[in-house]
């Protein structure tokens, strides 16, 4: 699984109509991979909650749950873009709809029952506006094929 993290100061998700609206707190893309399991789901919700990303005392040392904030998760397949050849994007290692969507489901659900955050999220597959207030800015890239 691959993930884009942004520290933001409020951020919304907009599908025709607005979907989901946090203030403080954290936007994830995410994106499957088809050889991606439930252990890269464990692994990448820990690192997220746990990640010292937030100040204090204009140091960087506290964590989503430190700091009582929000968590929106959106669905991201261009994250796995591969862009060696040509000016075209190629998405070969995006997982398909059919394992991408019930792993997304199950990163989600990992939060809320893990953790007890309510989690705001995008509409999986669909065009969205995602509006995003980026704090700091702070934006870090984790990939769960790399953690070794």
């Amino acid at each position: 699984m691959r993930a884009v993290i942004q520290r933001v100061k409020q951020a919304e998700v907009i599908v025709g109509e607005q979907k989901a609206q946090i203030g403080k707190g954290l936007v994830v893309l995410v994106s499957v991979e088809e050889a991606d399991t439930q252990e890269d789901i464990v692994w990448l919700a820990q690192k997220i909650v746990n990640m010292r990303i937030f100040d204090e005392n204009g140091v960087m040392n506290l964590s989503l749950s430190d700091v009582n904030a929000e968590l929106m998760i959106v669905s991201n397949f261009t994250l796995h873009a591969s862009t060696k050849k040509g000016n075209r994007p190629t998405y070969l290692l995006a997982a398909k709809r059919e394992i991408s969507e019930p792993m997304y489901d199950k990163f989600v659900q990992y939060f809320i029952s893990e953790y007890s955050i309510d989690v705001k999220t995008g509409c999986f597959g669909a065009d969205m506006l995602v509006n995003i207030a980026n704090d700091g800015p702070v934006t870090i890239i984790i990939d769960s094929k790399l953690r070794f």
